[in-house]
């Protein structure tokens, strides 16, 4: 982990324009691994609040919100009556995402930012140089070269545009964690940093919230940068007080379990005010809601 010397002088060159240079349906971002039962995290109790100041410029969500996570299924299920919808960019219908607003429904927009996905409509816009290894498990999907910000920002900022005009509340932009696999570049902690940064940034220009997606051995860092945080399976590799920052910050923290059962760790999440939910692997409609499991 970069100290904080390091992580300011980051932040500086990248904001200064001296920084790195720049599937099937989207799924996590990482191969499972086993499953092991999560060992006793303590229950903490957190004061609600907004993930932003009253006078920000972009949404904000209470810490406790109800949730639904969906990309996948020979239909999108949007008759559930919860606070939030988390639906893929390029594959929901603008129609529908209006539909949602209308409701009040907080809808964030998926993209995959740190890997190319070549089924996607502007894979063609991504240079050869930038292309890494192959995502393990995800046919069609590649890392990215993140240092080449020059090379990808318009890319990104493309897609952010898109979520500007679909009337996104904010974006859920995945695999932001590549330093930490093997991608076939020498990807370093403080490219992740820079490559987020500039991210968030980019976003909130635009009057869009951002979460940040897994990589929980920066969350010091960036947790300030970002409205919420979306974990997969904290509890099955028994991370979940990694997260803790953003429930300290007011911020709200979505875990998804997809192997752990809601018997072994629904009770753990309520009681750390997370908004958990027990998800298929491919983010069909399925879901079940901890809170509800739990009685809460």
């Amino acid at each position: 982990m970069k100290n904080r010397f390091v992580f300011i002088l980051l932040a500086t060159l990248i904001f200064s324009g001296c920084g790195p240079a720049s599937s099937p349906a989207p799924g996590p971002t990482e191969t499972p691994k086993p499953v092991e039962t999560p060992a006793p995290v303590a229950t903490l109790t957190f004061p609600p609040t907004t993930t932003t100041p009253a006078n920000s410029s972009y949404p904000s969500l209470p810490r406790e919100a109800s949730w639904q996570i969906q990309y996948t299924g020979e239909e999108l299920d949007t008759s559930l009556d919860v606070d939030v919808f988390n639906l893929d960019l390029f594959d929901t219908s603008s129609a529908t995402f209006e539909t949602l607003r209308n409701r009040g429904v907080f809808v964030m927009c998926y993209f995959s930012a740190g890997s190319y996905e070549d089924w996607r409509p502007d894979a063609s816009s991504f240079p050869d140089e930038v292309l890494g290894k192959d995502m393990e498990g995800w046919p069609g999907e590649k890392w990215l070269d993140i240092r080449r910000i020059d090379l990808l920002a318009p890319i990104i900022e493309a897609r952010l545009e898109l979520a500007v005009e679909k009337q996104c509340d904010g974006v859920d932009p995945d695999n932001i964690n590549g330093y930490t696999n093997d991608t076939g570049f020498p990807l370093t902690a403080g490219d992740q940093i820079a490559f987020n940064l500039y991210l968030s940034e980019a976003a909130h220009q635009r009057g869009l919230a951002i979460g940040l997606k897994n990589d929980l051995e920066q969350i010091p860092e960036l947790v300030s940068h970002f409205d919420w945080i979306i974990n997969e399976e904290c509890f099955s590799y028994g991370e979940c007080e990694l997260l803790l920052p953003f429930a300290q910050a007011g911020k709200p923290i979505f875990v998804i379990e997809y192997e752990l059962q809601p018997a072994d760790f629904c009770t753990q999440a309520v009681g750390m005010g997370f908004n958990a939910l027990h998800k298929n692997w491919e983010l069909d409609a399925y879901r079940v809601d901890c809170r509800q499991f739990s009685g809460q």
